[in-house]
C-alpha cells in the first residue's frame, strides 16, 4: 500500500478520524495506531508482522534489563547481546544469500567447490529501518540519554508507526516516546504544514521522479551500450534528481502524515546538492541515517579522538558499513568506499594544507555533486558490469535518443529546487496558516488535481523500500 494511492488515502482518512475521536483516551489511541500500523505493514506480507512484534518485544525486554542492572560489566553484556541479536536478524534476512553466494565462489576459486545450502529468503520491507530504530533505543537506554519507555505498547508503536515504518526517517526514541506520553494536539500550523508537505512530496515523487525513471533512467541503466555519452551523462544526472525527489518525497509525506496525527518527525533532507564537501553532503542527505551512523558506529569506534589517521579509518569503516546497509552487493560496498575515500581525502587535504585549503564555494559544490553522481552510478546499476558499462559509455559519441527537452526541463527543475530559499515549505506554512479554511482547501484541491493530471500512469515503489 503506497502513499500516493487511493487505497492509502482511504486508509489514512479512516485512521485520521478514528484516532482523533480517541483524543482523550491516549492509551486507546496508541493501541489503535499500533493495530493500524500492523495492518499497513501486512499489506506487503502479513507473515512479517510477527517479526515486527518480535523485534519490538526483544528491544523492550533488553532495555528493561539494562535499566534495572547497576553493574557496569553486566550492562555492557546485555546491550551487546541486544545489538547482536538485532544484527543477526537483519543479517539473516538481508545478507544470507549474498554471503553464501560469495563463499561458494571463493571456495570454487581455491578448488574446494561445495554445494552450500542456499535458502530463498524474502526481504521484509523496512527491516533496516525498524532494526536500526530498535538498536538506537536499547543503546540510548544503556547510555542513560533516553528514559525507559513506560510500556511495551510505546516501544511497539515506536518501531511500527506506519508513517516512518518502511522507509524512515529513523526517528529516535528520545524524539517520539515523550510525544507518546501525552495526548497529541493538532494546531492549525501543524495541519497546514503537514498538508503542504504531502502535496510537495506527491509532486516530487509522482511527477519528477516517476517521469525521469520511465523516460530516461531505467532504459539507459538497463542497457548502457545502446546509448551515447550524452544520454548516459543525462541519465546519471537524472538519477541524482530522481533518487533525491523519490526519497525526500517519502520523508516529506511521512513527516506530513505524522503531523496530521499530532506527532513531530525530524527533518531528513536539507538541500544536499548544495553541499560544498562530502562531509557536508552527509549532514544534508538522509540526515536520520547519517546521524545514526555517526552516533552508533563512528563515535563508538573512537570518532576523531585519536588523531587524523584514526578518524580517517573510522570514517572509512563507517561508510563501508553504510554502503553494505543499503544492499547486499559489491556495488553498494564500492559506493560506500567512494564516499568514505572522498571524505578521507578531504580530511587529509585540510590537515596537510591548513589555511591554504580554501576551495571556492561554487567549485566545492560542483566537485562534490559530481563525486556524488559518480557514486550514484554504482548505487543504481544492477551489477558491477553495468556500472562499468555506464562509465565506458561516457567516451562513446553518437546520436541523442532519450534526452528530450521535457526530460531536460525535469532535470534542471529538480536541481533548481536546491536553490529555493531554505525551508521554503515552512515559509509557505507561515503565510497560509491564517488563511480561511475554504481558501486553503481550494488551493490544496487544485494542487492535487494538477498533480493527478500531469503524473504518469501508475505509481512505482519508493527506491528506499528495498533497504
Amino acid at each position: 500500500m503506497l502513499f500516493p494511492t487511493l487505497a492509502f488515502g482511504v486508509f489514512f482518512l479512516f485512521v485520521y478520524f478514528t484516532s482523533w475521536s480517541l483524543d482523550r483516551e491516549n492509551g486507546r489511541r496508541k493501541l489503535f495506531l499500533l493495530l493500524a500500523s500492523w495492518f499497513f505493514f501486512a499489506q506487503w506480507d502479513w507473515r512479517f508482522v510477527g517479526l515486527l512484534i518480535l523485534s519490538a518485544v526483544l528491544n523492550w525486554g533488553v532495555a528493561v534489563l539494562v535499566s534495572r542492572e547497576e553493574r557496569s560489566a553486566q550492562r555492557k553484556w546485555l546491550v551487546a547481546l541486544g545489538v547482536a541479536v538485532n544484527l543477526l536478524i537483519l543479517g539473516f534476512f538481508k545478507y544470507y544469500g549474498f554471503f553464501v553466494e560469495e563463499m561458494g565462489q571463493l571456495l570454487a576459486r581455491v578448488g574446494w567447490e561445495r554445494d552450500l545450502p542456499l535458502l530463498q529468503v524474502i526481504l521484509p520491507v523496512g527491516i533496516s529501518f525498524f532494526t536500526f530504530q530498535g538498536i538506537s533505543y536499547v543503546v540510548d537506554v544503556y547510555r542513560r540519554t533516553t528514559p525507559l519507555a513506560r510500556s511495551l505498547l510505546d516501544v511497539m508503536l515506536l518501531m511500527s508507526f506506519f508513517p516512518h515504518l518502511v522507509a524512515g526517517p529513523i526517528v529516535r526514541a528520545s524524539d517520539l516516546l515523550p510525544q507518546f506520553d501525552r495526548a497529541p494536539r493538532l494546531t492549525r500550523e501543524m495541519a497546514t504544514h503537514g498538508l503542504l508537505l504531502i502535496v510537495w512530496g506527491l509532486f516530487k515523487k509522482t511527477v519528477i521522479a516517476s517521469e525521469l525513471a520511465v523516460r530516461l533512467v531505467d532504459p539507459v541503466f538497463f542497457d548502457p551500450s545502446a546509448y551515447s555519452a550524452f544520454d548516459i551523462a543525462a541519465a546519471t544526472y537524472a538519477y541524482a534528481v530522481q533518487i533525491y525527489c523519490d526519497f525526500s518525497a517519502y520523508s516529506d509525506m511521512a513527516i506530513g502524515l505524522a503531523a496530521l496525527l499530532g506527532y513531530s518527525f525530524p527533518r531528513n533532507f536539507d538541500q544536499p546538492y548544495r553541499a560544498r564537501s562530502m562531509q557536508q553532503f552527509w549532514r544534508r542527505w538522509h540526515i536520520s541515517l547519517s546521524s545514526w551512523l555517526r552516533d552508533y558506529l563512528y563515535v563508538p569506534l573512537g570518532g576523531g579522538k585519536k588523531g587524523l589517521w584514526s578518524s580517517s579509518l573510522n570514517v572509512m569503516i563507517t561508510m563501508l558499513l553504510g554502503g553494505l546497509w543499503h544492499g547486499a552487493a559489491w556495488t553498494f560496498i564500492l559506493w560506500g568506499a567512494l564516499h568514505g575515500g572522498a571524505q578521507v581525502v578531504e580530511r587529509v587535504g585540510k590537515a596537510a594544507l591548513g589555511g591554504r585549503w580554501n576551495v571556492p564555494t561554487w567549485l566545492g559544490v560542483l566537485l562534490t555533486f559530481h563525486v556524488v553522481c559518480l557514486g550514484w552510478i554504482l548505487f543504481r546499476a544492477e551489477t558491477f558490469d553495468l556500472a562499468v558499462a555506464m562509465l565506458e559509455g561516457l567516451r562513446r559519441w553518437g546520436p541523442v535518443v532519450m534526452t528530450t527537452p521535457f526530460v531536460a526541463v525535469l532535470i534542471v527543475g529538480g536541481l533548481a529546487m536546491h536553490w529555493l530559499p531554505p525551508r521554503a515549505v515552512e515559509g509557505m506554512t507561515e503565510r497560509l496558516k491564517a488563511a480561511p479554511s475554504i481558501t486553503l482547501g481550494l488551493l490544496l484541491g487544485v494542487a492535487f488535481l494538477l498533480i493527478e493530471a500531469v503524473r504518469p500512469e501508475g505509481v512505482a515503489p519508493f527506491i528506499y523500500f528495498q533497504f
